[in-house]
């Protein structure tokens, strides 16, 4: 079994920075990509970033492009994110999650981290 603890969240002021962490752990963690999903009050889960495991390949959805930066440290089986020029509508809770296969769905999801951003 894997579990994800995210970290980091917190209240920042629009244009601030927080550094978002996931901590992957488990007998044996492996996972084909892992991603950063949110979901704030009234809406749908949504996708922000992705990446590759083990290429570092990474997908941002258009909403986040140019400010935030996904990052994997293998050897800590730690996710990152971090998230620059923030934005009120960038409110929400963020989850990091973890495909172990191919093609596969995110199988694993943490807990979730609130974020909150002041205008």
């Amino acid at each position: 079994q894997v579990q994800l603890v995210e970290s980091g969240g917190g209240l920042v002021q629009a244009g601030g920075s927080l550094r978002l962490s996931c901590a992957a752990s488990g007998r044996t963690f492996s996972a084909h990509r892992m991603a950063w999903f949110r979901q704030a009050p009234g809406k749908e889960r949504e996708l922000v970033t992705r990446i590759t495991w083990n290429t570092g390949f990474t997908y941002y959805a258009d909403f986040v492009k140019g400010r935030f930066t996904i990052s994997r440290d293998n050897v800590k089986n730690t996710l990152y994110l971090q998230m620059n020029s923030l934005k009120p509508e960038d409110t929400a809770v963020y989850y990091c999650a973890a495909a172990p296969e191919y093609g596969g769905r995110y199988d694993y999801w943490g807990q979730g981290t609130q974020v909150t951003v002041s205008s």
